[in-house]
Protein backbone atom coordinates (compact mmCIF):
# COMPACT_ATOMS: atom_id res chain seq x y z
CA UNK A 1 0.00 0.00 0.00
CA UNK A 2 1.49 3.79 -0.94
CA UNK A 3 2.07 5.92 2.17
CA UNK A 4 0.99 9.71 2.12
CA UNK A 5 3.93 11.58 3.54
CA UNK A 6 1.74 13.80 5.45
CA UNK A 7 -0.80 11.17 7.10
CA UNK A 8 -0.68 11.71 11.04
CA UNK A 9 0.89 8.48 13.08
CA UNK A 10 -2.50 7.23 14.37
CA UNK A 11 -3.28 6.43 10.90
CA UNK A 12 -0.65 4.44 9.55
CA UNK A 13 0.37 1.11 9.57
CA UNK A 14 1.87 -0.56 12.16
CA UNK A 15 4.49 -1.81 9.44
CA UNK A 16 5.34 1.50 8.35
CA UNK A 17 5.30 2.92 11.95
CA UNK A 18 7.92 0.16 12.54
CA UNK A 19 10.01 1.22 9.32
CA UNK A 20 10.33 4.66 10.83
CA UNK A 21 11.52 3.56 13.95
CA UNK A 22 13.91 0.99 12.00
CA UNK A 23 14.82 3.97 10.16
CA UNK A 24 15.58 6.43 12.91
CA UNK A 25 12.93 8.86 11.41
CA UNK A 26 10.97 8.66 14.60
CA UNK A 27 11.87 7.54 17.91
CA UNK A 28 9.70 5.45 20.09
CA UNK A 29 9.69 7.67 22.71
CA UNK A 30 7.78 10.59 20.54
CA UNK A 31 5.85 8.30 19.07
CA UNK A 32 4.20 6.58 22.94
CA UNK A 33 3.67 10.33 23.83
CA UNK A 34 1.91 11.06 20.59
CA UNK A 35 -0.93 8.36 21.58
CA UNK A 36 -0.90 8.73 25.01
CA UNK A 37 -1.17 13.04 24.04
CA UNK A 38 -4.23 11.52 22.24
CA UNK A 39 -5.76 9.26 24.79
CA UNK A 40 -5.73 12.20 27.42
CA UNK A 41 -7.21 14.05 24.95
CA UNK A 42 -10.21 12.19 23.59
CA UNK A 43 -13.65 13.27 25.27
CA UNK A 44 -14.28 9.84 26.05
CA UNK A 45 -13.51 8.63 29.12
CA UNK A 46 -14.62 5.30 28.98
CA UNK A 47 -12.23 3.49 25.91
CA UNK A 48 -9.35 2.65 28.94
CA UNK A 49 -10.38 1.44 32.12
CA UNK A 50 -6.45 1.91 32.94
CA UNK A 51 -3.94 4.26 31.15
CA UNK A 52 -0.26 2.96 32.04
CA UNK A 53 1.62 6.19 31.18
CA UNK A 54 4.42 5.94 32.90
CA UNK A 55 4.88 1.63 31.84
CA UNK A 56 4.64 3.03 28.37
CA UNK A 57 7.24 5.72 28.71
CA UNK A 58 9.66 3.05 30.18
CA UNK A 59 9.22 0.71 27.63
CA UNK A 60 9.80 3.69 24.92
CA UNK A 61 12.61 4.70 26.43
CA UNK A 62 14.62 0.91 26.95
CA UNK A 63 13.00 0.78 22.92
CA UNK A 64 14.87 3.81 21.91
CA UNK A 65 18.31 2.53 23.89
CA UNK A 66 18.11 -0.38 21.64
CA UNK A 67 17.43 1.13 18.53
CA UNK A 68 20.88 3.39 19.26
CA UNK A 69 22.35 0.20 20.09
CA UNK A 70 21.50 -1.16 16.82
CA UNK A 71 19.94 -4.41 19.25
CA UNK A 72 16.67 -4.27 18.63
CA UNK A 73 13.82 -7.09 19.87
CA UNK A 74 12.46 -7.25 16.97
CA UNK A 75 11.21 -5.67 14.18
CA UNK A 76 8.26 -3.67 15.94
CA UNK A 77 10.75 -2.87 19.01
CA UNK A 78 8.97 0.48 19.99
CA UNK A 79 5.23 0.18 18.37
CA UNK A 80 2.47 0.68 20.96
CA UNK A 81 -0.87 -1.22 21.14
CA UNK A 82 -3.67 -1.68 24.09
CA UNK A 83 -4.85 -4.68 25.85
CA UNK A 84 -8.78 -5.16 26.51
CA UNK A 85 -8.62 -5.79 30.50
CA UNK A 86 -9.57 -9.43 30.74
CA UNK A 87 -5.57 -10.07 30.13
CA UNK A 88 -3.11 -9.58 32.77
CA UNK A 89 -0.65 -6.92 32.45
CA UNK A 90 1.88 -7.18 35.26
CA UNK A 91 1.19 -4.23 37.47
CA UNK A 92 -1.81 -3.45 36.23
CA UNK A 93 -5.26 -4.87 38.01
CA UNK A 94 -7.76 -7.14 36.08
CA UNK A 95 -10.94 -5.68 35.95
CA UNK A 96 -12.58 -7.93 33.68
CA UNK A 97 -14.84 -4.88 33.39
CA UNK A 98 -16.53 -5.74 36.52
CA UNK A 99 -17.47 -3.51 39.94
CA UNK A 100 -17.03 -7.06 41.82
CA UNK A 101 -13.26 -6.79 40.77
CA UNK A 102 -12.75 -3.23 41.08
CA UNK A 103 -10.03 -3.57 43.94
CA UNK A 104 -8.29 -6.79 42.53
CA UNK A 105 -4.96 -6.51 43.28
CA UNK A 106 -2.04 -5.97 39.80
CA UNK A 107 -1.15 -8.92 38.22
CA UNK A 108 2.18 -10.71 39.25
CA UNK A 109 2.95 -11.48 35.51
CA UNK A 110 1.85 -10.97 31.93
CA UNK A 111 -0.09 -13.09 30.33
CA UNK A 112 1.55 -14.99 27.87
CA UNK A 113 0.49 -13.13 24.98
CA UNK A 114 1.23 -9.95 26.86
CA UNK A 115 4.91 -10.97 27.49
CA UNK A 116 5.70 -12.41 23.96
CA UNK A 117 4.41 -8.24 22.75
CA UNK A 118 6.78 -7.23 25.58
CA UNK A 119 9.51 -9.81 24.74
CA UNK A 120 9.30 -7.79 21.16
CA UNK A 121 9.80 -4.48 22.20
CA UNK A 122 5.91 -3.14 21.97
CA UNK A 123 5.11 -0.75 24.13
CA UNK A 124 1.80 -0.79 26.31
CA UNK A 125 -1.01 2.40 26.62
CA UNK A 126 -3.36 0.56 28.82
CA UNK A 127 -6.09 -1.39 29.48
CA UNK A 128 -9.82 -1.07 27.43
CA UNK A 129 -13.26 -1.41 28.26
CA UNK A 130 -15.42 -4.18 27.83
CA UNK A 131 -18.72 -5.58 28.68
CA UNK A 132 -18.56 -7.09 32.08
CA UNK A 133 -17.00 -10.80 32.27
CA UNK A 134 -16.57 -10.19 28.39
CA UNK A 135 -20.44 -11.44 27.83
CA UNK A 136 -22.61 -9.24 25.21
CA UNK A 137 -21.83 -8.52 21.66
CA UNK A 138 -22.70 -4.74 22.16
CA UNK A 139 -20.57 -3.16 24.34
CA UNK A 140 -22.51 -1.68 27.62
CA UNK A 141 -21.10 -1.64 30.73
CA UNK A 142 -23.09 0.29 33.64
CA UNK A 143 -19.63 0.08 35.65
CA UNK A 144 -16.88 2.04 34.07
CA UNK A 145 -19.09 3.68 31.42
CA UNK A 146 -19.71 2.46 27.69
CA UNK A 147 -17.34 3.51 25.08
CA UNK A 148 -18.65 5.81 22.02
CA UNK A 149 -18.52 4.78 18.74
CA UNK A 150 -16.26 6.88 17.36
CA UNK A 151 -18.42 6.82 14.19
CA UNK A 152 -21.70 8.17 15.44
CA UNK A 153 -20.38 11.01 18.13
CA UNK A 154 -23.13 13.26 17.71
CA UNK A 155 -25.93 10.15 18.26
CA UNK A 156 -24.68 7.82 20.90
CA UNK A 157 -24.75 4.54 18.96
CA UNK A 158 -23.34 0.85 20.32
CA UNK A 159 -19.28 0.26 19.67
CA UNK A 160 -19.95 -3.43 19.51
CA UNK A 161 -18.45 -6.31 22.40
CA UNK A 162 -17.79 -7.35 24.57
CA UNK A 163 -13.94 -5.69 23.22
CA UNK A 164 -15.59 -2.33 23.10
CA UNK A 165 -12.62 -0.01 24.25
CA UNK A 166 -9.94 -1.80 22.11
CA UNK A 167 -12.19 -1.36 18.88
CA UNK A 168 -13.08 2.15 19.75
CA UNK A 169 -9.26 3.04 20.82
CA UNK A 170 -8.29 1.77 17.29
CA UNK A 171 -10.49 3.72 15.74
CA UNK A 172 -10.42 6.62 17.39
CA UNK A 173 -6.50 6.89 16.77
CA UNK A 174 -5.54 6.46 20.90
CA UNK A 175 -3.61 3.39 19.38
CA UNK A 176 -2.17 1.62 16.24
CA UNK A 177 -3.18 -1.49 17.32
CA UNK A 178 -5.54 -3.43 20.22
CA UNK A 179 -6.14 -7.08 21.51
CA UNK A 180 -9.49 -8.44 22.75
CA UNK A 181 -11.12 -11.74 23.12
CA UNK A 182 -13.70 -13.42 21.57
CA UNK A 183 -15.84 -16.25 22.55
CA UNK A 184 -18.84 -15.65 20.21
CA UNK A 185 -18.03 -12.36 18.28
CA UNK A 186 -16.01 -10.27 20.74
CA UNK A 187 -13.53 -9.35 18.38
CA UNK A 188 -15.41 -9.35 15.00
CA UNK A 189 -18.25 -7.47 16.18
CA UNK A 190 -17.07 -4.49 17.18
CA UNK A 191 -14.37 -4.31 14.55
CA UNK A 192 -16.93 -4.26 12.08
CA UNK A 193 -19.16 -1.74 14.04
CA UNK A 194 -16.12 0.34 13.95
CA UNK A 195 -14.66 -0.15 10.35
CA UNK A 196 -11.79 -2.20 11.36
CA UNK A 197 -9.66 -5.55 10.46
CA UNK A 198 -10.74 -7.46 13.17
CA UNK A 199 -9.16 -11.22 13.34
CA UNK A 200 -9.66 -13.85 15.67
CA UNK A 201 -8.14 -17.54 15.41
CA UNK A 202 -9.39 -21.28 16.16
CA UNK A 203 -8.97 -22.22 19.72
CA UNK A 204 -5.32 -23.03 20.24
CA UNK A 205 -3.54 -20.96 18.15
CA UNK A 206 -2.77 -18.10 20.80
CA UNK A 207 -1.87 -18.97 24.78
CA UNK A 208 -4.90 -18.18 26.93
CA UNK A 209 -2.37 -18.11 29.75
CA UNK A 210 -3.45 -14.94 32.54
CA UNK A 211 -6.70 -14.60 29.92
CA UNK A 212 -9.61 -14.14 32.56
CA UNK A 213 -11.89 -17.04 31.44
CA UNK A 214 -15.79 -16.95 30.07
CA UNK A 215 -16.28 -20.02 28.16
CA UNK A 216 -13.07 -22.36 28.08
CA UNK A 217 -14.49 -24.13 25.01
CA UNK A 218 -14.61 -21.15 23.08
CA UNK A 219 -12.39 -18.30 24.01
CA UNK A 220 -9.52 -17.19 21.90
CA UNK A 221 -7.37 -13.91 22.06
CA UNK A 222 -7.67 -12.14 18.70
CA UNK A 223 -6.67 -8.13 17.34
CA UNK A 224 -7.90 -4.98 15.94
CA UNK A 225 -5.72 -3.31 13.52
CA UNK A 226 -6.78 -0.05 11.11
CA UNK A 227 -4.99 -1.55 7.68
CA UNK A 228 -5.09 -5.74 6.70
CA UNK A 229 -1.02 -5.26 5.79
CA UNK A 230 -0.54 -5.48 9.60
CA UNK A 231 -2.56 -9.17 10.24
CA UNK A 232 0.63 -11.32 9.93
CA UNK A 233 2.95 -9.65 12.30
CA UNK A 234 -0.31 -9.12 15.38
CA UNK A 235 -0.27 -12.75 14.45
CA UNK A 236 3.22 -13.75 14.64
CA UNK A 237 3.66 -11.64 17.61
CA UNK A 238 0.31 -13.12 19.59
CA UNK A 239 2.30 -16.76 19.02
CA UNK A 240 5.75 -15.49 20.38
CA UNK A 241 7.06 -15.74 16.69
CA UNK A 242 9.61 -13.69 15.14
CA UNK A 243 7.67 -10.65 13.17
CA UNK A 244 9.03 -10.29 9.81
CA UNK A 245 9.82 -6.28 8.84
CA UNK A 246 8.23 -6.87 5.34
CA UNK A 247 5.14 -9.24 5.15
CA UNK A 248 4.70 -11.44 2.76
CA UNK A 249 1.56 -12.10 0.64
CA UNK A 250 -0.25 -15.21 -0.81
CA UNK A 251 1.79 -15.38 -4.21
CA UNK A 252 -1.73 -16.50 -5.56
CA UNK A 253 -4.42 -13.80 -4.26
CA UNK A 254 -7.53 -14.38 -4.76
CA UNK A 255 -7.21 -16.28 -8.07
CA UNK A 256 -8.65 -20.21 -7.72
CA UNK A 257 -9.80 -19.23 -4.15
CA UNK A 258 -13.66 -20.10 -3.81
CA UNK A 259 -16.10 -18.16 -1.54
CA UNK A 260 -18.55 -19.88 0.00
CA UNK A 261 -21.99 -17.94 0.44
CA UNK A 262 -24.16 -19.53 2.93
CA UNK A 263 -27.68 -19.86 1.08
CA UNK A 264 -29.30 -19.72 4.68
CA UNK A 265 -30.19 -18.13 8.01
CA UNK A 266 -27.01 -15.68 7.95
CA UNK A 267 -28.04 -13.99 4.33
CA UNK A 268 -31.33 -13.63 5.91
CA UNK A 269 -33.27 -10.27 8.18
CA UNK A 270 -30.45 -7.94 6.57
CA UNK A 271 -30.41 -4.34 6.77
CA UNK A 272 -31.24 -3.07 3.48
CA UNK A 273 -27.90 -1.14 3.60
CA UNK A 274 -25.76 -4.44 4.56
CA UNK A 275 -27.30 -6.66 2.43
CA UNK A 276 -26.08 -4.02 -0.03
CA UNK A 277 -22.68 -3.90 0.70
CA UNK A 278 -22.53 -7.90 0.69
CA UNK A 279 -23.61 -8.12 -3.00
CA UNK A 280 -21.48 -5.62 -3.84
CA UNK A 281 -18.25 -7.01 -1.86
CA UNK A 282 -19.46 -10.31 -3.78
CA UNK A 283 -18.99 -8.77 -6.38
CA UNK A 284 -15.72 -7.24 -6.26
CA UNK A 285 -14.21 -10.51 -4.84
CA UNK A 286 -15.86 -12.29 -8.30
CA UNK A 287 -13.99 -9.14 -10.36
CA UNK A 288 -10.89 -9.99 -8.45
CA UNK A 289 -10.73 -13.61 -9.41
CA UNK A 290 -12.11 -15.20 -7.07
CA UNK A 291 -15.14 -18.26 -7.47
CA UNK A 292 -18.18 -17.72 -6.33
CA UNK A 293 -20.10 -20.50 -4.52
CA UNK A 294 -24.02 -19.75 -3.03
CA UNK A 295 -25.09 -23.53 -1.72
CA UNK A 296 -26.69 -24.81 1.89
CA UNK A 297 -24.37 -25.38 4.83
CA UNK A 298 -25.85 -27.84 6.72
CA UNK A 299 -23.58 -27.61 9.80
CA UNK A 300 -24.75 -23.84 9.89
CA UNK A 301 -27.69 -24.96 10.37
CA UNK A 302 -27.19 -27.68 12.39
CA UNK A 303 -25.12 -25.75 15.02
CA UNK A 304 -27.76 -23.18 15.21
CA UNK A 305 -29.96 -26.18 16.58
CA UNK A 306 -27.77 -27.23 18.70
CA UNK A 307 -28.03 -24.21 20.53
CA UNK A 308 -32.03 -24.29 19.87
CA UNK A 309 -32.32 -27.98 21.72
CA UNK A 310 -29.82 -27.80 24.29
CA UNK A 311 -28.60 -24.06 25.59
CA UNK A 312 -25.71 -21.68 25.01
CA UNK A 313 -22.19 -23.39 25.61
CA UNK A 314 -20.67 -19.83 26.85
CA UNK A 315 -23.43 -19.68 29.14
CA UNK A 316 -22.63 -23.31 30.66
CA UNK A 317 -19.22 -22.87 30.41
CA UNK A 318 -19.64 -19.13 32.38
CA UNK A 319 -21.42 -20.54 34.93
CA UNK A 320 -19.36 -23.30 35.75
CA UNK A 321 -16.24 -21.13 36.00
CA UNK A 322 -18.17 -18.11 38.20
CA UNK A 323 -21.01 -19.78 39.91
CA UNK A 324 -19.33 -18.67 43.46
CA UNK A 325 -20.33 -14.75 42.57
CA UNK A 326 -23.78 -15.74 40.37
CA UNK A 327 -25.01 -18.35 43.34
CA UNK A 328 -24.01 -15.41 46.12
CA UNK A 329 -25.88 -12.19 46.42
CA UNK A 330 -22.84 -10.31 45.09
CA UNK A 331 -24.61 -11.39 41.43
CA UNK A 332 -26.71 -8.17 42.36
CA UNK A 333 -23.99 -6.05 41.82
CA UNK A 334 -23.22 -7.30 38.06
CA UNK A 335 -24.71 -5.87 35.08
CA UNK A 336 -28.08 -7.21 34.78
CA UNK A 337 -27.61 -8.31 31.02
CA UNK A 338 -24.57 -10.19 31.83
CA UNK A 339 -25.63 -11.48 35.00
CA UNK A 340 -28.83 -13.18 33.02
CA UNK A 341 -27.13 -14.25 30.25
CA UNK A 342 -24.61 -16.40 32.65
CA UNK A 343 -27.59 -17.37 35.17
CA UNK A 344 -29.08 -19.02 32.00
CA UNK A 345 -26.51 -21.71 32.24
CA UNK A 346 -27.51 -22.83 35.55
CA UNK A 347 -30.58 -24.96 33.94
CA UNK A 348 -28.00 -26.32 31.58
CA UNK A 349 -27.77 -30.28 32.49
CA UNK A 350 -24.37 -32.07 32.02
CA UNK A 351 -26.07 -33.79 29.02
CA UNK A 352 -26.84 -30.77 27.13
CA UNK A 353 -23.00 -29.64 27.42
CA UNK A 354 -22.11 -33.17 26.32
CA UNK A 355 -24.20 -33.18 23.41
CA UNK A 356 -23.08 -29.46 22.59
CA UNK A 357 -19.92 -30.65 22.77
CA UNK A 358 -20.01 -33.85 20.94
CA UNK A 359 -22.14 -32.37 18.39
CA UNK A 360 -19.94 -29.19 17.34
CA UNK A 361 -16.94 -31.20 17.40
CA UNK A 362 -18.44 -33.51 14.85
CA UNK A 363 -19.82 -30.65 12.63
CA UNK A 364 -16.30 -28.87 12.90
CA UNK A 365 -14.98 -31.92 11.45
CA UNK A 366 -17.58 -32.22 8.37
CA UNK A 367 -17.36 -28.38 7.54
CA UNK A 368 -13.45 -28.15 7.97
CA UNK A 369 -13.47 -31.00 5.44
CA UNK A 370 -15.78 -29.23 3.40
CA UNK A 371 -13.97 -25.90 3.03
CA UNK A 372 -10.37 -27.49 2.56
CA UNK A 373 -7.50 -25.39 1.46
CA UNK A 374 -8.94 -23.24 -1.14
CA UNK A 375 -12.54 -22.09 0.49
CA UNK A 376 -13.56 -19.19 2.48
CA UNK A 377 -17.13 -19.58 4.08
CA UNK A 378 -17.85 -15.00 3.87
CA UNK A 379 -20.60 -13.83 5.12
CA UNK A 380 -21.87 -10.13 6.55
CA UNK A 381 -20.18 -10.11 9.86
CA UNK A 382 -23.20 -8.68 11.65
CA UNK A 383 -26.63 -8.53 10.24
CA UNK A 384 -26.88 -4.30 10.98
CA UNK A 385 -24.81 -1.45 11.80
CA UNK A 386 -24.19 -0.57 15.30
CA UNK A 387 -27.60 0.62 16.94
CA UNK A 388 -28.87 3.06 18.49
CA UNK A 389 -27.41 3.08 22.39
CA UNK A 390 -30.69 4.35 23.20
CA UNK A 391 -32.38 1.33 22.00
CA UNK A 392 -30.49 -1.04 23.80
CA UNK A 393 -31.06 0.74 26.99
CA UNK A 394 -34.94 0.04 26.91
CA UNK A 395 -35.79 -2.48 28.60
CA UNK A 396 -33.72 -6.15 28.72
CA UNK A 397 -36.37 -8.21 26.27
CA UNK A 398 -34.85 -5.59 23.80
CA UNK A 399 -31.19 -5.68 24.65
CA UNK A 400 -31.71 -9.68 25.04
CA UNK A 401 -33.04 -9.30 21.55
CA UNK A 402 -30.74 -7.41 19.24
CA UNK A 403 -27.64 -8.83 21.10
CA UNK A 404 -28.52 -12.63 19.95
CA UNK A 405 -29.46 -10.99 16.54
CA UNK A 406 -25.77 -9.41 16.52
CA UNK A 407 -24.08 -12.58 17.29
CA UNK A 408 -26.12 -14.85 14.90
CA UNK A 409 -23.20 -15.22 12.39
CA UNK A 410 -20.14 -14.64 14.25
CA UNK A 411 -21.20 -16.97 16.97
CA UNK A 412 -21.19 -19.97 14.86
CA UNK A 413 -17.26 -19.19 13.86
CA UNK A 414 -16.71 -20.19 17.85
CA UNK A 415 -19.36 -22.88 17.85
CA UNK A 416 -17.28 -25.23 14.89
CA UNK A 417 -13.81 -24.01 15.76
CA UNK A 418 -13.33 -21.85 12.81
CA UNK A 419 -10.77 -18.91 12.36
CA UNK A 420 -12.53 -15.61 11.71
CA UNK A 421 -11.22 -12.27 9.78
CA UNK A 422 -13.22 -9.11 9.23
CA UNK A 423 -12.65 -6.99 6.87
CA UNK A 424 -14.77 -3.42 5.81
CA UNK A 425 -17.70 -3.02 4.16
CA UNK A 426 -19.52 0.10 2.53
CA UNK A 427 -21.54 2.28 4.46
CA UNK A 428 -24.54 1.40 5.74
CA UNK A 429 -27.75 2.99 7.44
CA UNK A 430 -26.69 6.54 8.44
CA UNK A 431 -22.92 5.95 7.39
CA UNK A 432 -22.22 3.40 10.05
CA UNK A 433 -19.45 0.97 9.14
CA UNK A 434 -20.41 -2.59 7.95
CA UNK A 435 -18.66 -5.58 8.03
CA UNK A 436 -17.21 -8.57 5.47
CA UNK A 437 -16.28 -11.35 7.17
CA UNK A 438 -14.07 -14.26 5.90
CA UNK A 439 -13.89 -17.73 8.07
CA UNK A 440 -11.41 -20.65 7.26
CA UNK A 441 -10.93 -24.11 9.02
CA UNK A 442 -8.85 -24.26 12.18
CA UNK A 443 -4.96 -24.56 10.92
CA UNK A 444 -5.90 -22.13 8.09
CA UNK A 445 -4.85 -18.90 9.93
CA UNK A 446 -1.61 -18.51 8.28
CA UNK A 447 -3.32 -18.84 4.42
CA UNK A 448 -5.94 -16.47 5.64
CA UNK A 449 -4.05 -13.91 7.03
CA UNK A 450 -1.71 -14.02 4.12
CA UNK A 451 -4.47 -13.16 1.71
CA UNK A 452 -5.97 -10.58 3.80
CA UNK A 453 -4.03 -7.62 2.05
CA UNK A 454 -5.56 -9.30 -1.41
CA UNK A 455 -9.10 -9.34 0.52
CA UNK A 456 -8.80 -6.01 1.67
CA UNK A 457 -7.83 -4.30 -1.42
CA UNK A 458 -10.97 -6.66 -3.58
CA UNK A 459 -13.50 -4.57 -0.90
CA UNK A 460 -12.41 -1.40 -1.55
Amino acid sequence: MSIDSTQPLHDLPLTELARRLRVRELDARDLADHFIDRIRAHPDPAVFIAVTADLAREQAERSAARWRAGKPAGAWDGVPLAWKDNIDVAGTATTAGSALRRDEPPAQRDAIVAAHAHAAGMVTLGKTNLSEFAYTALGLNPHYGTPRNPRAMDQPRAPGGSSSGSAVAVAAGLAPAAIGTDTGGSVRTPAAFNGLVGFKPAPGRYDMGGVFPLSASLDTVGFFVRHAVDCQGMDAMLRGAAIEATPVAADDALSGLTMLVPDDAALGELEPAVAASFEHAIERLRDAGARISRRQIPELDAARALVERHGALASAEAYAAHRAVLDSPRHTAMDPFVARRILAGKSMSEADVDALQRGRAALARTLAASLGEDTLLVMPTVPHVAPPLKDLQADLASFTAINLRTIRNTSVGNLLDLCGLTLPGEPGAAGMPTGIMFHAAAGGESALLARARALEAALK
